[in-house]
């Protein structure tokens, strides 16, 4: 495989809209961890919020150009972009976007981002299997929990232009990378058993072919590799995102990487011992990872451990 030409970048901003955790009181701000606070408060006077989903802005820079990204929108019509708002923050910047797979968890609050974005034909890039209908989670035998899948239109209406692939592409004048569809090769990640989906009036597993995440390159440091949930198992995410650019060094892990409930606790300590054989220079676990993970992670890697919260601002800098 020739590697992408994913150029690097001078720093790096991750500002997190909305994850499933929030301390407005929690200290430990550094120069890489800027907690979010809402603007303009001079005491607590309106919170930032928390629910299970995701949604980041991506700012890039290098020699004084700056860019923006928007990764996923979180579950609820208006929790990314209220919280938005209450960081003072202007989405009118956002240019491009991903979806990082389609579970309504990352992209539930697509109409309100979009209209705080104020723009028209933002291209949006996803995978074309995140459209797939007919999802479900199979909880138990004759029990079903349906995954509604998004619809194009609703994007369109949101001022968004889809753009899907399965392969690599770069965004952001070829500063972020979309990885496309990840190749399913550990052998303890088997991704999630009890997705299901309807075809044909037959009801087969679902791969969620779909999950993707985006790499970043800074300069001098390494990879910064998020992923939405990582249902194709974050080390072979991890691992792709190596293989396709060509760069080894990894200095951030960061995103879900569902490793939450009983179908998937047996496989936290392979997973934690393999991240730590990558050696990131931090890891961010955020969303799905689960409670034990996170604790094993902090626990097992404690210097490169970061608590990530709605509202927080990692700032990744060249040396």
């Amino acid at each position: 495989m020739s590697a992408v030409n994913l150029l690097p970048l001078d720093r790096v901003e991750i500002i997190t809209l909305t994850d499933n955790y929030i301390d407005l009181a929690a200290g430990g701000n550094t120069d890489v961890v800027k907690r979010g606070r809402p603007a303009g408060a001079s005491a607590l006077s309106g919170s930032i919020l928390a629910e299970h989903g995701f949604s980041a802005m991506i700012r890039t820079e290098e020699k004084h150009e700056k860019h923006t990204l928007l990764l996923d929108f979180g579950l609820s019509e208006d929790v990314a972009a209220r919280n938005a708002k209450t960081l003072g923050i202007d989405l009118s910047e956002i240019e491009e976007a991903v979806l990082s797979h389609g579970h309504k968890d990352h992209f539930g609050g697509v109409l309100q981002l979009g209209k705080s974005i104020r723009k028209k034909n933002i291209p949006l890039t996803a995978h074309p299997s995140a459209f797939k209908p007919n999802r479900f989670i199979a909880l138990k035998p004759g029990m079903k929990v349906s995954m509604p899948s998004p619809e194009e239109t609703r994007f369109s209406e949101a001022g968004f232009s889809v753009i899907k692939t399965d392969q690599p592409k770069t965004l952001l004048k070829d500063h972020v990378l979309f990885l496309g569809e990840i190749p399913r090769q550990t052998p303890f990640e088997k991704g999630m058993p009890n997705a299901i989906f309807e075809q044909d009036g037959k009801e087969t597993h679902d791969p969620l072919e779909d999950d993707t995440a985006l790499v970043i390159h800074v300069k001098g440091k390494g990879l910064i590799i998020v992923s939405g949930c990582a249902h194709a198992g974050i080390v072979n995410t991890v691992r792709h995102a190596q293989r396709v650019t060509g760069i080894s060094n990894v200095h951030a892990v960061m995103g879900g990487f569902h490793l939450t409930g009983p179908v998937f606790e047996p496989i936290i300590d392979e997973t934690v011992a393999a991240l730590k054989a990558i050696k990131p220079d931090y890891i961010i676990p955020t969303h799905c990872t689960g409670r034990k993970a996170i604790q094993a992670i902090e626990s097992i890697m404690p210097e490169a451990f970061i608590l990530n919260m709605a509202g927080t601002t990692l700032i990744f800098s060249a040396p």
